[in-house]
């Protein structure tokens, strides 16, 4: 679980990256993904802190997660500021369904690891509404952009479990 959630912080930190590069940097959108990002910083410290606590392995994949997030982000931004909102409303949305099975599977057994993943949750899921009441759902081709976005975190879900 913890390489798996430290992958995902890890693409978010990096897509939010890429649509900082691109989009001005005092516009309300930048300005918007700029919070986002410093909490999913702070995400990330954590899951990188326990993974070294507890002698976690980080994927594999991880060099292509930088890229691809990175792309991802600019990607969305260059397309427009309600896609780079979409962009973060199927990410947060696939990410809120991947916390709570990982809550539902932890239940008692690890309080501490269950707490992170709970407060972590509710912050995505701020970002998710936060990007819907940016425009997302404004955005060209939303439910294509954000069922392919949402379908590509499943598959890094599930790479980033095996490898």
């Amino acid at each position: 679980m913890i390489r798996v959630d430290q992958a995902g912080e890890f693409g978010a930190t990096r897509i939010y990256a890429g649509q900082l590069a691109i989009l001005r940097p005092n516009s309300p959108g930048a300005k918007l993904i700029s919070r986002m990002a410093m909490q999913e910083r702070r995400h990330l410290d954590r899951f990188n802190e326990l993974m070294a606590q507890r002698r976690v392995r980080p994927t594999a994949l991880q060099p292509f997660w930088d890229a691809a997030g990175f792309a991802l982000g600019a990607g969305t931004a260059l397309i427009s500021p309600e896609a780079a909102m979409a962009c973060t409303d199927a990410v947060e949305t696939e990410i809120d369904r991947h916390y709570a099975q990982q809550l539902e599977e932890l239940g008692d057994s690890d309080p501490e690891l269950a707490g992170d993943i709970a407060r972590f949750r509710e912050e995505e899921l701020e970002h998710r509404d936060t990007a819907r009441e940016a425009g997302s759902q404004r955005a060209v081709a939303y439910p294509v952009l954000t069922g392919a976005i949402r379908a590509a975190c499943r598959v890094a879900i599930a790479l980033s479990k095996r490898v």
